[in-house]
């Protein structure tokens, strides 16, 4: 059984940006907020290669291909997000989250639960921005009628 295109390239996001993160760890850059937002290109990558396979497979229907391009997005953000949810919890929980926190936009002592949703809050915002932009790159491919 083959997966959808909208899964798999999600879940290259998620690789991607799992990878990206453990890599700012591994080189002592993840104290560094502004390398965080990088993430944001990973999204573009995933979005954009199922775009151009729905092209290439003849689907031109701008609505079906926004709704492929934000369902591949929102994967690789729920993926990424459950796997900060998982590897918060095994580098020791709300201490590890207290240390992310210090140089990202909370407030207080979050939780890794309230840190994961307002996470999922905001991929889901970037994944909205993406499929925008991606469908407006793609415009003159697709029928709009």
């Amino acid at each position: 059984m083959k997966l959808p295109k909208e899964i798999t390239n999600g879940f290259l996001i998620f690789l991607g940006i799992g990878i990206y993160f453990l890599l700012m760890n591994l080189l002592g850059l993840a104290d560094l907020f502004y390398l965080r937002t990088l993430n944001v290109f990973f999204i573009f990558y995933g979005v954009n290669k199922t775009m151009r396979m729905n092209l290439q497979e003849g689907e031109t229907n701008f609505v079906s291909n926004a709704v492929s391009a934000m369902a591949t997005s929102v994967v690789g953000v729920a993926l990424s997000v459950f796997g900060l949810l998982v590897y918060s919890y095994a580098r020791g929980g709300d201490a590890y989250v207290e240390s992310l926190s210090e140089t990202f936009m909370f407030g207080g002592n979050p939780s890794v639960p309230a840190y994961c949703i307002c996470l999922l809050f905001e991929g889901v915002a970037s994944s909205v921005i993406v499929t925008l932009m991606m469908m407006l790159y793609w415009n003159n491919k697709y029928v709009a009628d």
